[in-house]
């Protein structure tokens, strides 16, 4: 179970929220929490292997490619809801290698096991 959930609604349409999303999640899994983030609804194109690249709003920020290779350095999870792949029209086998794929019970379990959470949407 995570100790830190951030869950992203956004795609590249609005770099803002992903930027600051993925910030905190880092920075939490850096903490060493044990730190998810769940990709819904538009997120879940971020979560293609060139899903986040090119999206950089500039300083003091990163580049989100940046970002989530940190996260995952730091021992971070990334996942997408498989609804929401299914309404992208994208499948499990279109991901990152490197992320899961969660259903809708298994996002509540995730957020009610967490004892900080950071929802960008």
């Amino acid at each position: 179970m995570s100790q830190f959930v951030t869950t992203l609604f956004d795609d590249r349409k609005n770099p803002s929220k992903v930027t600051v999303g993925f910030v905190m999640a880092m920075n939490a899994a850096k903490k060493g929490h044990q730190t998810t983030v769940i990709l819904m609804l538009d997120a879940v194109r971020l979560g293609v292997p060139d899903g986040v690249d090119g999206i950089d709003v500039g300083l003091p920020f990163k580049p989100v490619r940046e970002l989530l290779e940190a996260l995952l350095a730091a021992g971070g999870k990334i996942v997408a809801c498989a609804s929401c792949l299914e309404h992208a029209k994208l499948t499990r086998a279109q991901l990152d290698p490197r992320f899961g794929v969660v259903s809708a019970p298994e996002v509540i379990d995730l957020l009610m096991g967490a004892q900080g959470t950071f929802q960008v949407g």
